[in-house]
């Protein structure tokens, strides 16, 4: 099995990734897709996401077994908020940071934030041979659906977090503006690991996902004209928990078209399992970091998105509410 590995963005150091359930992974999407469409089709079914869901994640912990599942996924418990609210190991993959502490995030109005925890890889839907990726990770127009939308993106600059098992599972605005549009699309649940990325052909744009548009050309946002925020589900996540709040997570509500929302602040909280947030952005509206850039272009690291891809392409580390990008006209 070949090996992946991303780059951490504070340390600078390459780190080999061990994804859960990788050997699974593996069998179901290099032999079992092939040789046995229907018991894959099953498997990528909602119905056996919900399944396994139930059976892996509504388990009771004792105090023992939550230290253990802390340390064995190296979940730093200082960062913890409302610990005492976690009472099974779904409590646990949903739980809350006090992020406003541990995720300090720059004001500035220019500056685009990281939506999660997560490894990142950015490209784009036009020719750019710094980021050309077209049609790697998703179609525009099974992503978006809505014909208004993909002509407003059709040669967007992309980020792709992918979020794991083991981190921090809520979503956090990477802009602000005013919410122009907020669906849902259903589909299937392909997993997220890099290998079953590879191997399906645009995967994003199969499984279910919630879409939100955000108008940042207003006051007080972020002046990178429309984004669109995208969170898609993988195995074992049956729906995102639509949850934005203005202060720490205090009276959480879902999004509503026309309302002003705040770069930083928690929007969404996926059930457990792996996933990832997609953002687009119109042409030409942001500057990516050039460190990020760099990093992400690497051949001497193994990663499965270079071999499948056939061009170096490396994730690096990010964490919620850090600068990823400015938008053009600041560039600083």
């Amino acid at each position: 099995m070949r090996r992946h590995c991303f780059i951490d963005r504070r340390s600078g150091k390459m780190i080999e990734e061990k994804p859960l359930g990788d050997k699974l992974i593996h069998f179901l999407y290099s032999s079992v897709r092939e040789k046995a469409p229907f018991i894959f089709n099953l498997a990528i079914s909602k119905h056996t996401t919900k399944l396994l869901k139930y059976i892996k994640y509504n388990k009771s912990l004792t105090n023992n077994e939550f230290l253990e599942y802390c340390n064995s996924l190296n979940i730093d418990t200082s960062e913890l908020y409302e610990v005492e609210k976690i009472k099974t190991i779904e409590d646990l993959f949903m739980r809350k940071i006090r992020y406003w502490e541990t995720r300090p995030m720059d004001e500035d109005i220019n500056i685009i934030v990281s939506p999660a925890d997560s490894k990142m890889v950015v490209g784009s839907l036009y020719d750019d041979p710094l980021l050309l990726l077209k049609n790697k990770f998703f179609t525009i127009e099974e992503l978006l659906y809505k014909i208004e939308w993909i002509k407003t993106f059709a040669d967007a600059d992309y980020a792709i977090f992918r979020l794991t098992p083991d981190e921090y599972h809520y979503n956090h605005l990477p802009v602000s503006g005013v919410v122009l549009d907020h669906y849902e699309l259903d589909g299937v649940y392909h997993s997220c690991n890099p290998e079953a990325t590879v191997a399906v052909y645009t995967p994003l744009s199969k499984n279910r996902r919630v879409v939100t548009i955000i108008d940042t050309d207003v006051p007080n946002g972020s002046g990178v004209g429309i984004v669109a925020f995208i969170e898609v589900v993988a195995m074992m996540i049956g729906q995102i928990c639509q949850a934005y709040s203005e202060v720490k997570y205090d009276d959480p509500k879902p999004l509503t078209t026309g309302q002003f929302v705040k770069k930083g602040q928690p929007k969404s909280v996926y059930k457990p399992g792996s996933s990832t947030d997609l953002v687009l952005f119109e042409k030409g509206r942001v500057t990516f970091d050039e460190d990020i850039l760099l990093q992400t272009r690497r051949s001497d690291v193994d990663s499965r998105y270079s071999m499948g891809f056939k061009q170096p392409l490396v994730e690096v580390r990010v964490r919620v509410r850090e600068r990823i990008a400015t938008n053009t006209k600041s560039k600083h």
